[in-house]
């Protein structure tokens, strides 16, 4: 009895709290030294700018790696990259089985099978309206409408009440496949009593309704059917309704489709066994581009968010093999821009305006529409749940706040603001942040995976900056310089204001450095070491305005 009387139902966020993406979510239940988990979506990051060389952005999952024993599962709302895209890399090291809708865990196993060495990870797979136990938590799929296949919301029971997880969602009275969000499940929990809803913040500061996805194959129609030449449409390529939308727009107005990308063909190959893609004509390859009139055809393709190596970005460049656009084609971008990627995205637009192709993007047309819940559809969910604690997730501090507010507008009695790494107590008694847990990034970086000290990331970024030199010195056996320094700059200007070489510069400096220490006092190899490296660095900050990485090798 007093076992039960000091168990307490937590939550606690390792990612996708105070930024959008790296979705990580922990539930505890339990004692506080005895507590059991189950993680809710393992998602990635992308690398931007400050990053070089960083493939991938995963959560830091040192907190549960220290409570394995009492890790139950992992449950996957939706395959977004955002919420399962760190499961074949993290999963090592949780070992934990995993629970999957058929769709994602189709996803996932094509992935492995296109990674090698990928980890073969025992999956349950689960449908909407199904139940299953996993350690203390009873958790039912409930389905909701997104922008990829199988989306789910997930009621968490304990002892301590029931949560609603909402994952990603919105109210959309016609999607273009699968059901609409279940709001006979959600008044039926609402009605029982709902201890905490855990929602979804990304379009908390839009009002009124999102359009729906069948309004965006409207607009998608009218494009397609207006265009004189080839239509290119790049979208997300998880997007099956979007891609379904578009490939139907092109069979009525008599185009075929052609698809480029390997994301979007795999994809593709898994909703295809699922039966997504029933009734559509098959699509051409790139072998029969060159046989179809520009009229008849539309491509879809990989690259909305600028991506340099996605198929949009070659064909603006023109590096395709067998596959061009032509000044007269129109490019559809059917998707919403991700704040960091402006910037490469609109020099793909550009590429394409200078060879004569028409851009229709989103203010154009309505060519897109997100998968997020607006200001008008976030009421309606607190009407039919009736939480009596709401808690936003799943954005930045401004979605968060805007959404808390909206919490509490609507009448929700408790609303708790929390952040990556904050312990929420849920139950028993008022939600509160009881503890700080480690939390933060580690970065997959070709093969390997670690923090930006063990990757190297912070000097990586120093050489993008200011570049590297290396200097070889040797001293001969009276500690003399045995002929010059060898000295290699990479990344380093030529010459200073004047047009004298900064090689020679530096090299004057090093054996400046050398020359000005007593040689008796040369026989300390790191003296001479650190003395021409600051030497070196000096020269180079007075010549050129910025200080290099130096590494320095004395032998003799």
């Amino acid at each position: 009895m007093a076992k039960a009387q000091s168990a307490e139902l937590v939550f606690v966020p390792l990612g996708g709290v105070g930024e959008i993406g790296m979705n990580f979510a922990l539930y505890g239940f339990g004692p506080a030294d005895a507590r059991e988990w189950i993680i809710i979506d393992v998602g990635v990051t992308f690398p931007d700018a400050t990053l070089p060389g960083v493939d991938l952005v995963l959560p830091d999952t040192r907190f549960i790696e220290d409570d394995l024993k009492n890790l139950r599962g992992i449950v996957i709302t939706h395959a977004h990259e955002d919420h399962y895209g760190a499961l074949l890399d993290t999963w090592p090291k949780l070992k934990a089985p995993v629970w999957m809708t058929p769709f994602a865990a189709g996803l996932l196993e094509a992935k492995r099978q296109s990674e090698q060495g990928a980890p073969k990870i025992p999956v349950t797979v689960y449908r909407g309206g199904e139940k299953f136990t996993i350690g203390p938590f009873e958790i039912e799929a409930i389905p909701v409408t997104h922008s990829i296949p199988e989306p789910m919301s997930l009621a968490i029971t304990t002892p301590a009440g029931t949560v609603i997880h909402t994952g990603d969602w919105k109210i959309d009275p016609e999607p273009a496949i699968g059901p609409k969000t279940d709001e006979q499940r959600f008044r039926a929990y609402g009605d029982e009593g709902v201890l905490a809803l855990i929602c979804d913040s990304t379009n908390a500061l839009r009002d009124g309704d999102s359009p729906s996805e069948q309004q965006v194959g409207k607009g998608l129609r009218q494009v397609i059917e207006e265009a004189k030449g080839r239509v290119a449409v790049t979208t997300f390529s998880s997007n099956v309704g979007r891609i379904r939308s578009i490939a139907e727009a092109a069979r009525d107005a008599g185009r075929q489709v052609l698809v480029m990308g390997r994301s979007l063909k795999r994809v593709i190959d898994v909703s295809t066994e699922l039966g997504y893609m029933d009734g559509l004509p098959e699509f051409v390859s790139e072998e029969d581009y060159g046989y179809i009139p520009r009229e008849n055809l539309v491509v879809i393709c990989t690259g909305s968010q600028g991506e340099p190596r996605a198929a949009l970005a070659k064909l603006a460049r023109d590096e395709m093999k067998q596959v061009a656009l032509s000044p007269g084609d129109t490019v559809v971008f059917s998707s919403r821009t991700i704040p960091g990627n402006e910037k490469a995205i609109l020099e793909i637009k550009n590429l394409l305006i200078d060879q004569g192709m028409k851009i229709i993007e989103d203010g154009d047309a309505l060519v897109h529409v997100s998968g997020h819940p607006r200001r008008s559809e976030l009421k309606r969910m607190y009407e039919w749940v009736r939480p009596r604690i709401g808690v936003p997730v799943h954005g930045e501090a401004a979605h968060l706040v805007g959404q808390g507010s909206l919490m509490a507008m609507c009448g929700i009695p408790e609303v708790a603001q929390i952040r990556d790494g904050d312990m929420l107590r849920l139950w028993p008694g008022a939600a509160e942040i009881i503890d700080q847990v480690p939390f933060g990034r580690v970065f997959k970086d070709g093969k390997l995976i670690g923090s930006d000290e063990e990757m190297g990331i912070r000097d990586r970024r120093k050489l993008s900056f200011a570049g590297h030199v290396a200097v070889n010195v040797v001293l001969d056996d009276k500690y003399e310089l045995s002929g010059d320094p060898d000295l290699v700059a990479i990344g380093v200007a030529e010459a200073d204001a004047s047009g004298e070489a900064l090689e020679e510069l530096m090299l004057d400096a090093a054996i400046g450095a050398v020359d000005s220490i007593p040689r008796a006092r040369r026989k300390d190899l790191d003296l001479v070491q650190e003395a021409v490296r600051r030497a070196v660095r000096g020269a180079a900050n007075e010549a050129w305005g910025k200080k290099p990485l130096v590494t320095v090798f004395v032998t003799r």
